[in-house]
């Protein structure tokens, strides 16, 4: 996006979009992209998609869930643009539709895997300070 006498045009590239500025609509996009990511079924599914497509009992089976549940999740995925899905017969295939989602996520595992390299550090990063003493006061001269 370039911008044309100081004014962004209107549609952001992929390249240049930032959640900086962005209006409340589209932060309630980003936030329902990241809630799609927040769940351990659908992250786990996105990792066993990370060596291709494969079908809903493959994954069912490779994840140890009914298939009508990996279906639901993938629905979830699919909706928020993060797996293409593909009928071939009587099988519906699964893919990653962005590849981005994983450089995203080996980003957050990356900074956790940080924090957890230095527990004290993380500790006191949520410590609550103790209570400041106060002195006794005296009373005020008459």
């Amino acid at each position: 996006m370039k911008p044309i006498s100081g004014i962004m045009s209107a549609a952001p590239t992929a390249e240049s979009a930032s959640m900086q500025g962005l209006p409340p609509e589209a932060l309630d996009r980003v936030a329902a992209y990241f809630q799609a990511l927040s769940e351990p079924t659908r992250l786990r599914l996105l990792n066993l998609l990370r060596d291709g497509e494969r079908n809903v009992g493959d994954l069912a089976q490779a994840c140890g869930y009914t298939a009508a549940n990996v279906s639901r999740h993938l629905a979830l995925l699919t909706q928020h643009g993060l797996v293409k899905r593909e009928s071939r017969g009587t099988s519906v295939y699964y893919r990653i539709a962005d590849a981005s989602v994983y450089a995203l996520c080996d980003l957050v595992c990356g900074n956790i895997a940080r924090t957890l390299a230095h527990p004290a550090r993380s500790a006191a990063a949520f410590a609550v300070p103790p209570p400041r003493a106060t002195a006794a006061r005296k009373p005020a001269p008459r």
